[in-house]
């Protein structure tokens, strides 16, 4: 048995080592309870939000919504009015207070006739004000991420009472001095829009949309889907033929803006008003390549297998007319809206064989059932684009402008429905042989 020295205790003998007993204190023990005050959650008692009444949010929001879309009309048009150093603020008042009645579809009485021509840049400049007015008025009254649809449309019907009401006010004030508007057309056009502006910001905003969409079935839901963005590839084409026909004709167009002799400010007024007009050549380019055309005058047209126009205004937007029929190279041209409804229809099968169940998302009668009403939907959307594009100029021989929307709404749902099929099944057969 090993020896154990004195340092080293013996491991089988029991242990007699003292315990000693640690006290050790909370240094927090003694100190006073200290209450935080209770955070706001709202601006009311209880932790609710404060709510804004509908109809104080409504009035705010559409008044807004009306001086950021006018401001902007007022300065172009006081510039435009710049002849030899002449202008006043009254007057580029009472000319942007025109040129905002007509861009919300107003049609003018003027000493030449009726006024028709609608500014569609100004137009979607104001429908997107309009449209976050109905953003803000649903977070103001608590119906954001509600997903009511009630609510939605309560919003959107506030705000267009109010913005027809400022669209009868306008005609009220314009009217004198050879340049009038109906009050009554005024405010009943005011109201539609703003109310459909509004609607589609506050069925965003509140969630309703979602509600709305999934009601729907997956087959109208996809073909609404690809409907509108075959509608918008066209349209996109239609911008980029009229943008290049612009700037071929851009000598033509700097011709017509400096025989107005006004100035540089003048100018840039000018040429700030045919900016305005640009979404307009777009669907009139987009007219173009689906066929039907347009016309730029009474008994005019102007499409790929005929060009026929008389006297035309000193208006720079008229600088890119095409001079004869479409030939050689660029009849190519008129493929481009079927090759837009096949990458419609292609973007339509990739998303359906993206699904969590591709087999099922993309089966034929689904993805072929979705494609071909994509056409109808398209045809309605690019036909109702046709009818705001156009208008009158007068009551002379520039009484009709624009293109014929229901022959343009026939053309276009055939051509984008067999563009979307083409592609749509070319989709689905390589990636599922």
């Amino acid at each position: 048995m090993p020896a154990t020295t004195p340092d080293q205790p013996d491991p089988g003998a029991p242990d007699t080592r003292e315990t000693v007993r640690i006290t050790v204190r909370d240094p927090m023990a003694n100190r006073e309870t200290v209450r935080l005050p209770q955070q706001r959650t709202g601006g009311a008692r209880g932790g609710k939000p404060r709510r804004a009444p509908l109809v104080v949010a409504a009035a705010a929001a559409t008044v807004w919504a009306a001086v950021v879309s006018y401001l902007p009309v007022a300065v172009v048009m006081g510039l435009a009015q710049l002849t030899e150093g002449a202008a006043s603020i009254g007057g580029a008042a009472r000319l942007g207070l025109a040129g905002w009645l007509l861009g919300h579809g107003v049609p003018l009485d003027t000493a030449a006739g009726t006024l028709g021509l609608a500014p569609l840049a100004l137009a979607v400049l104001a429908a997107w004000r309009v449209a976050r007015a109905g953003v803000h008025v649903t977070r103001a009254i608590g119906a954001r991420h509600r997903g009511s649809p009630a609510q939605a449309l309560a919003v959107a019907g506030t705000i267009g009472i109010g913005y027809g009401v400022l669209g009868a006010i306008a005609a009220l004030i314009l009217d004198g001095g050879g340049l009038s508007a109906s009050p009554a057309r005024a405010g009943f056009t005011f109201a539609l829009f703003g109310a459909l502006a509004a609607l589609v910001g506050a069925l965003r905003a509140s969630g309703a949309l979602r509600v709305v969409v999934r009601r729907l079935s997956p087959v109208l839901r996809d073909a609404i889907r690809t409907g509108v963005v075959a509608a918008v590839l066209v349209l996109a084409a239609g911008a980029g033929i009229a943008g290049l026909s612009v700037a071929l004709g851009g000598g033509s167009a700097s011709d017509m803006i400096g025989a107005y002799r006004t100035g540089v400010a003048g100018q840039t007024g000018i040429t700030l008003i045919s900016i305005a007009y640009a979404p307009n050549a777009a669907v009139w380019a987009a007219a173009y390549l689906l066929g039907p055309g347009f016309a730029v005058g009474t008994d005019t047209a102007v499409r790929t297998t005929e060009v026929s126009v008389g006297a035309l205004p000193a208006v720079p937007i008229f600088a890119g007319l095409p001079e004869g029929p479409i030939g050689g190279y660029g009849a190519a041209m008129l493929a481009v809206p079927v090759v837009a409804g096949m990458v419609a229809g292609w973007l339509l099968t990739r998303r359906k064989l993206r699904a969590d169940r591709p087999a099922q998302a993309a089966r034929w009668p689904v993805v072929l059932g979705a494609a071909a009403l994509a056409g109808p939907v398209a045809g309605l959307l690019l036909g109702a684009a046709a009818v705001v594009s156009g208008g009158p100029l007068g009551d002379g021989r520039l009484a009709q402008i624009g293109p014929v929307a229901w022959h343009v709404a026939a053309v276009a749902a055939l051509v984008v429905a067999v563009g979307t099929l083409i592609g749509a099944a070319a989709t689905r057969i390589f990636a599922h042989p």
